[in-house]
C-alpha cells in the first residue's frame, strides 16, 4: 500500500512547479528607511523589518534571567553586540527595556511609538508584574488626592 502511495506523490511531484518562496518573498520586498536612534553619542540604525529572531528571543527571555539571553536578542535587531557598551555606559534595567519597546515599535511601524509611550508601556508592564519601579521625585511630592498641603500649622 505503501508503495502505491509513494507512486502516486511521485506523479504529483512531477505535475506541480514548486510554490517558490524565494521568488516571491524578493518581489514582496519594498524597502523601507532605517530608523536610527541615538544612545550614549552613537548611532544605531535598526532593522528594517522586525527579524523572526527577536520575536522568538523576546518570547524565551521573558522567563530568562540570562544576560545572554538579552545579547542574544539585541543582536537582532542592532546587529552588533552593544550590551556591553552600554551597560560600561551606565544604561539602566528600566532604559534597556525601554529602547527594546521603542525599537521594536519603530521597525514594525516607524512613528507610531514615542520614547514617552514606550517609557510608559514599560512601566505598565513592571506593574503587571509586580516590578513596578519606584516613584519619582515630582510623583512623590505631588499633593494627595483628597488631602490639602499642610501650613504647618495646627488648627
Amino acid at each position: 500500500m505503501s508503495d502505491i502511495l509513494d507512486e502516486h506523490q511521485d506523479d504529483e511531484r512531477e505535475r506541480l512547479d514548486a510554490a517558490d518562496f524565494d521568488e516571491f518573498f524578493a518581489e514582496q520586498v519594498t524597502p523601507r528607511p532605517r530608523q536610527p536612534i541615538r544612545l550614549f553619542g552613537r548611532t544605531h540604525l535598526l532593522a528594517a523589518e522586525l527579524p523572526l529572531m527577536f520575536t522568538l528571543e523576546a518570547e524565551r527571555i521573558q522567563r530568562s534571567s540570562d544576560p545572554e539571553d538579552i545579547r542574544k536578542l539585541l543582536v537582532t535587531i542592532f546587529g552588533s553586540d552593544v550590551l556591553d557598551e552600554w551597560a560600561k555606559k551606565g544604561l539602566t534595567d528600566r532604559q534597556l527595556g525601554i529602547v527594546l519597546i521603542y525599537s521594536a515599535a519603530a521597525i514594525r511601524a516607524p512613528g507610531t511609538v514615542t520614547m514617552q509611550r514606550a517609557a510608559e508601556l514599560h512601566d505598565e508592564q513592571e506593574a503587571a508584574q509586580g516590578k513596578a519601579p519606584a516613584a519619582n521625585r515630582a510623583q512623590r511630592r505631588a499633593p494627595k488626592k483628597g488631602k490639602g498641603r499642610s501650613s504647618g500649622r495646627r488648627s
